[in-house]
């Protein structure tokens, strides 16, 4: 029996959360340090068809527009500066910042996708925390 499809992109994004927490947590960012990163994670994963491929474009996305990523998000998480955030929070909230600016994935899917990450990875905080600056953020981008 194979998995529905948003369980395929929820590994994906699992695996690109993983690998951009390595990344951010480390000495230096870059997408090849994040693409080597992701293929160490994915070894770790079973992926649907296409999964693999949506994992990279995540990765490459946000490592891609990061620093535009980290402005608009700072601007959106009323009294916190991206540093101070816990790193799963931080990329969480790229991961999800980045599909909705660029990859045309319906805010509603993003936003659960990212507070379920948060629930799953984060503290207890996280989904609340998650959620409230991805609808602050959502808000701003239709303003």
């Amino acid at each position: 029996m194979s998995r529905p499809p948003s369980a395929s992109r929820r590994s994906s994004r699992q695996a690109a959360l993983q690998a951009l927490y390595a990344v951010d947590v480390g000495p230096r960012a870059d997408l090849a340090l994040a693409a080597a990163s992701l293929a160490n994670v994915a070894e770790h994963f079973e992926f649907t068809p296409g999964a693999r491929e949506f994992a990279d474009e995540l990765v490459a996305g946000v490592v891609a527009e990061q620093v535009t990523l980290d402005l608009r998000l700072e601007a959106c998480a009323r009294n916190w500066r991206l540093a101070r955030m816990a790193a799963v929070d931080r990329n969480v909230l790229r991961i999800a910042a980045w599909e909705l600016g660029f990859s045309g994935t319906p805010a509603e899917v993003a936003i659960d996708e990212a507070v379920e990450l948060a629930r799953r990875f984060g503290d207890d905080g996280s989904p609340r925390f998650v959620n409230g600056v991805l609808g602050a953020f959502l808000e701003k981008e239709q303003e």
